[in-house]
């Protein structure tokens, strides 16, 4: 045995991936919010939510490589993405008037999608997903379907 951890099933990566996206949605709400900065807001996240137990439930293993990236692209890119977000969104609402918890998504989400490694119909279903957490009536997470297709299409024109 060389020590080394065991290699990560694909479900596992996937899950993984899929927590870290939340969690910069949450990140970036709580840096909004709190006004801390980034990398304050990354460490509280990685040492005491990551894998953390509350209440004796277990939160979610967050890949944490994608979730730096996350958190970086969206400060690093704040303006260009929420010009891509007003743009998806109807005239008369713009991103400053929308609720704090869809303004971190569509952050979190337009870093993802400007940075383009993940093909961007799987970025919009993970954030849609997300939005059907946050706002499970299901308003919200089919505005922010057509929100991140409208800044899916503008991102990566290539893909569609």
């Amino acid at each position: 045995m060389t020590g080394q951890a065991p290699a990560l099933s694909g479900n596992q990566k996937r899950k993984m991936r899929s927590a870290a996206r939340l969690y910069a949605v949450q990140a970036l709400f709580q840096m909004e919010a709190s006004g801390q900065p980034v990398q304050k807001v990354i460490a509280e996240f990685e040492d005491h939510r990551f894998g953390a137990v509350y209440e004796g439930d277990e939160m979610a293993e967050g890949d944490a490589v994608l979730f730096r990236k996350l958190m970086a692209d969206a400060v690093n890119w704040q303006a260009k993405i929420d010009q891509m977000t007003d743009r998806g969104l109807v005239a008369k609402w713009p991103i400053a008037r929308i609720d704090p918890t869809l303004r971190a998504l569509f952050r979190a989400a337009g870093a993802e999608l400007v940075e383009g490694a993940a093909p961007p119909r799987v970025v919009i279903s993970e954030f849609v997903d997300i939005a059907k957490a946050f706002f499970p009536d299901g308003k919200e997470s089919k505005f922010v379907n057509a929100v991140l297709d409208h800044m899916a299409r503008e991102a990566q024109p290539d893909k569609f």
